[in-house]
């Protein structure tokens, strides 16, 4: 089933390659199939075509910390948090600050 939705999104992306809800939704599906480095890519594609999407920095912010890359993590979550509050977007604004909590102490432990 994972595998059919990311052909699927990306016959979409191949019609629409910078419509963000077709990135985002990518990038979501690969990062579920533990394809971090290209869901990243989708991801930075979608917020950059849509600089207020407010899931797709959590997203991104998630993949960028399975990938070790914890300062840009962070950088992703806290301009992502931002943007979820200009949006009234509470419950990504809660879901960032959790992941955000993992990172620290993710920091903390090494």
């Amino acid at each position: 089933m994972e595998g059919s939705r990311v052909e699927m999104f990306r016959r979409l992306l191949e019609r629409d390659p910078d419509n963000p809800m077709v990135l985002y939704s990518l990038g979501t599906e690969l990062f579920k199939s533990g394809e971090y480095a290209e869901a990243a890519g989708h991801l930075r594609r979608a917020i950059e075509n849509k600089p207020d999407y407010s899931v797709a920095y959590r997203t991104l912010g998630r993949a960028l910390y399975e990938l070790g890359e914890y300062g840009e993590a962070r950088e992703v979550f806290e301009r992502g948090r931002e943007v979820a509050q200009e949006n009234g977007d509470l419950q990504t604004v809660r879901e960032i600050g959790v992941f955000m909590r993992r990172l620290e102490r993710r920091e903390g432990g090494r």
